[in-house]
């Protein structure tokens, strides 16, 4: 059964910057689409990053384009997702999420993905 592990959350200052990983069992991330969702409190959850079969193919959420880097480590079979300038929007939970089927390019859509993460919070404090 695949696994999917966030760590990294917690309290950033607004400004600050933090960084995301997702640990993977029984899948092996670096050949599998993998993105990143968020949920902020009484909001529904967003789009926030993902990444193709190949690691060039990435795309953003336009409220963090700039600001936000999806990778992979995959001697250590995790992404991540690096982000800076944080401010008190980016507040929620967020989900790392991968998908058995294969894409070349991005997916943005959460219905794409079959294996989720429990979630980790990041609280932005102004």
């Amino acid at each position: 059964q695949v696994q999917l592990v966030e760590s990294g959350g917690g309290l950033v200052q607004a400004g600050g910057q933090l960084k995301l990983s997702c640990r993977a069992s029984h899948l092996t991330l670096a050949f599998n689409p993998v993105a990143w969702f968020r949920q902020a409190p009484g909001r529904e959850r967003e789009f926030v990053a993902a990444v193709g079969a190949r690691d060039e193919n990435t795309g953003y959420a336009d409220s963090v384009k700039g600001r936000a880097t999806i990778s992979r480590d995959p001697p250590k079979n995790t992404a991540l997702l690096e982000m800076n300038e944080l401010i008190p929007e980016d507040t929620a939970v967020y989900y790392c999420a991968a998908s058995r089927t294969f894409s070349v390019n991005y997916v943005s859509a959460q219905s794409f993905y079959d294996a989720w993460g429990q979630g980790i919070q990041v609280t932005v404090s102004s």
